[in-house]
């Protein structure tokens, strides 16, 4: 237990001092944006460090940290390619304005270290998975695993590339995107990252006591529709849009499921 609970501190100092390293960042640059790249990296840095300490079976310990490696990359690369000369972000510039001189301190606080603590707690599935050396080989509960999690990352990613080039289109400005996977979800591409972290769920069941990292999943979901997901933006960016409206009664908001038969979109 001891070994278990200085593995976790280290990781979320490692955690807090990268996303300081964020908040200065954001303060040369005014644009507290970053944050959103440096999500993904953090989540890398947490896992590899638990790599290299814990002794856990190895190939196990493999298949978490290059899953969520390869993860953290691809949406690191997307935000900051999708935020790039876009300027700060709405929900950012809000809270910029709402403070005043006093935002480059709240940022700290209001940005930054929350996002660190949400990453290693998200991440205590991870962290956990890597230190049990039982079972010492691959069970059908890592195979499941990485299925989960192969399907999340299909399809946040074909998500995104369908959305990007949607809104790359001039003749889409002011449009709905409602085609391909667009069209079974509101938000398919929230959908991918939460099956992603159960996938990630399914493989340290396999490990002694691994159930209790549920709230790995749990947390991100909850995120995903309550706090930065689904909740946050239909209630800033589609507010008072009668076309989203007609889209929110006609399709899921979050599963993919098949929208109602008299989809007018």
């Amino acid at each position: 237990m001891e070994n278990i609970l200085t593995l976790f501190g280290i990781n979320l100092a490692a955690a807090l001092g990268f996303m300081f390293i964020g908040w200065i960042i954001s303060l040369v640059r005014r644009n507290v944006t970053i944050a959103d790249s440096f999500w993904g990296i953090g989540f890398i840095i947490i896992t590899w460090l638990t790599f290299f300490t814990a002794d856990g079976f190895w190939a196990r310990k493999a298949i978490i940290s290059l899953l969520v490696t390869i993860w953290g990359l691809r949406l690191c690369l997307h935000l900051t390619f999708r935020n790039r000369g876009r300027g700060e972000d709405p929900r950012y510039a809000s809270w910029r304005e709402k403070h005043g001189d006093s935002f480059w301190i709240v940022s700290l606080f209001k940005v930054f270290i929350i996002q660190a603590l949400f990453q290693w707690l998200i991440a205590a599935g991870v962290q956990y998975g890597q230190m049990s050396r039982i079972p010492e080989h691959i069970t059908w509960l890592d195979l499941a695993g990485i299925l989960i999690w192969t399907a999340g990352f299909i399809i946040e990613t074909a998500a995104d590339l369908q959305l990007a080039k949607f809104l790359k289109d001039p003749a889409n400005r002011g449009k709905i995107m409602n085609l391909y996977l667009w069209r079974y979800s509101r938000h398919p591409n929230y959908f991918g990252e939460s099956l992603i972290w159960w996938g990630l769920f399914m493989i340290v069941l396999s490990t002694p006591w691994g159930f209790w990292t549920i709230i790995s999943p749990l947390l991100i979901t909850y995120t995903l529709l309550r706090l930065t997901g689904v909740t946050l933006m239909e209630a800033t960016e589609f507010s008072g849009n009668p076309e989203y409206a007609s889209y929110i009664e006609q399709t899921s908001a979050f599963i993919l499921w098949f929208p109602k038969k008299n989809n007018k979109l």
